[in-house]
């Protein structure tokens, strides 16, 4: 059930990036360039953030077998999507976005390590 859940969010993930302006933005503000925010941003993009951990933790708990692939998966994508915001209309390329991405990968890892070791004792 969890990999059909991935899967799901996985596209979503994609589409979203890949649509020419902002989709939920076209859906709550009536305005495609105006992307809603769910925190204000510091460092890095909130957005991408929460989009990308929640994404890894269900990628890494659905994938347990396959952690190392699942985790360079994300990675791809999470840098080839952002990539992508060159060519893409009404989209930019943001290195907070990048980062957002990245770290949110890094991090869902590193405790998905620390919570598998601490099931093991």
């Amino acid at each position: 059930m969890l990999k059909i859940f991935f899967h799901i969010l996985n596209t979503l993930i994609i589409f979203l990036y890949l649509f020419p302006g902002s989709f939920l933005g076209c859906i709550f503000y009536d305005d495609c360039k105006l992307q809603p925010q769910i925190t204000d941003d510091f460092i890095i993009s909130s957005n991408h953030f929460f989009s990308f951990i929640i994404l890894s933790f269900l990628g890494l708990y659905s994938f347990q077998f396959r952690v190392n692939q699942v985790v360079f998966y994300l990675i791809f994508l999470a840098t080839i999507l952002e990539i992508f915001h060159l060519i893409i209309p009404n989209r930019s390329f943001e290195l907070k976005d990048l980062f957002g991405n990245l770290i949110a990968v890094i991090l869902s890892f590193i405790i998905f390590k620390i919570l598998k070791v601490r099931r093991k004792k």
